[in-house]
């Protein structure tokens, strides 16, 4: 298959272009080669290009910084993902767009099912959630996948920024009542890949398994470097943010298991693997 993957230089994006390259045709867009934003440059790049498969993986992530730029924001993660959607119909491709699971509010105290109605609190799970509706109103060959607290080699992640700080620091302040699941970003590229080439369709959450709070992920991170820094948990109100976080953001798998996909290792063992990785 011929497959475009959008925002190249992304840290999920390269582990998809590793994955899929091995297998398939992929051409890999970075924001140089193609502004999602600007909608006759979509369109007619991939008229160009003909792909079978469009991965979305262009986003603005910044989830504090959408709260103070959200017009940029909506015009990458809305109006962006509007601009592939009708694109990917042009020209018959299917098109995987990555969703996030700020998109549920956080009043759970169970994992969120793929069937649970999406009620944002930041503007940044607006946008993401807008992107969503654009693609099921224009785009009928679809795949979305709903993941979380990504970590990966390609990019600036919360994992990276508790390393450094902890062999800085003697000490770390981390909250510990915002509850989620953690997501290698090479995992979630490999099961992207069994998804596409099964052809399937429809709405899929894909994270790795288990469930933890930030501070005990930074106190994991800590523990797998072998560093000698105390993690301290504290309330989320010891940090305020522009953007409020979901209290209780943690994604079930269900179509996965309903589809006979295995479930993805623990959050616990991929950041092992991957902080041994070279």
């Amino acid at each position: 298959m011929r497959i475009v993957i959008t925002g190249a230089r992304g840290m999920l994006a390269q582990d998809l272009i590793q994955k899929f390259s091995a297998r398939h045709d992929v051409v890999a867009l970075p924001k140089s080669e193609m502004d999602v934003t600007s909608e006759s440059l979509v369109r007619a790049r991939m008229d160009q290009i003909g792909p079978d498969v469009i991965l979305h993986a262009a986003a603005f992530t910044g989830v504090d910084d959408a709260e103070t730029h959200r017009e940029k924001s909506f015009q990458i993660n809305a109006q962006g993902t509007r601009n592939l959607a009708v694109a990917a119909s042009e020209c018959r491709a299917s098109l995987l767009y990555y969703s996030t699971d700020y998109v549920f509010p956080g009043h759970h105290s169970i994992p969120y099912q793929e069937s649970d109605l999406p009620d944002p609190v930041n503007y940044y799970g607006f946008t993401k959630l807008q992107g969503e509706r654009e693609i099921l109103s224009l785009c009928p060959a679809h795949l979305i996948i709903r993941t979380s607290w990504l970590f990966g080699a390609g990019g600036e992640n919360f994992v990276c920024t508790i390393a450094r700080a902890a062999r800085e620091k003697s000490e770390l302040e981390v909250v510990e009542d915002q509850m989620g699941k953690p997501t290698w970003t090479s995992d979630l590229a490999e099961m992207s890949l069994a998804l596409v080439e099964d052809g399937r369709r429809g709405l899929y959450h894909v994270t790795n398994s288990g469930e933890c709070s930030w501070f005990e992920f930074a106190r994991q991170i800590v523990s797998e470097l072998g560093l000698h820094c105390r993690v301290r948990p504290v309330g989320t109100d010891r940090f305020p943010r522009p953007a409020r976080r979901p209290n209780y953001s943690v994604l079930a798998n269900s179509a996965l298991h309903r589809d006979g996909y295995p479930e993805l290792r623990s959050w616990k063992k991929a950041l092992g693997i991957f902080l041994r990785t070279p």
